[in-house]
């Protein structure tokens, strides 16, 4: 697992989310199925949101960043790449992976049923998610407002 708080490059991708001013970010790259590198990737989203959001704004970031990241790892049998990025925006979470199913929104089951609320939750909760598909894999992304600061 290789994992970094970063600015980004100058010169960097196109993106409506990110700004002038380098924003904070983090980087991580899980491997195959390494389902114990998602509470550890969790607690460094914790320690990028420390000073940002209100009170249960970061709860709310980590739970919908453990989904994407255990989708992605479960479903995938593929690495995954999570992006954090702070702005004055807010905040955007990409997971990465190298698949190119898309992932689709079951609605929950019984009460005993424990799989499938993973995507149920983001679309819940976030602001905006959505997938982008690249040439090999695709991302899916959620977003918390700045208003959530």
């Amino acid at each position: 697992m290789v994992g970094a708080f970063s600015a980004p490059a100058a010169g960097g991708r196109e993106n409506d989310f990110r700004e002038r001013r380098s924003p904070l970010q983090l980087r991580r790259r899980l491997g195959r199925a390494d389902l114990k590198a998602v509470p550890e990737t969790r607690r460094a989203l914790r320690e990028l949101l420390r000073h940002w959001g209100r009170p249960g704004t970061s709860e709310v970031a980590e739970l919908l960043t453990s989904e994407l990241l255990t989708n992605a790892l479960v479903h995938t049998d593929d690495d995954a790449v999570l992006t954090a990025t702070v702005s004055s925006r807010g905040l955007r979470v990409e997971v990465r992976d190298f698949v190119d199913r898309r992932p689709r929104v079951r609605a929950p089951g019984g009460d005993d049923d424990t799989g499938g609320r993973g995507l149920f939750l983001v679309q819940s909760l976030a602001d905006a998610w959505g997938v982008h598909t690249h040439e090999v894999g695709k991302s899916v992304w959620f977003e918390l407002g700045a208003d959530a600061a």
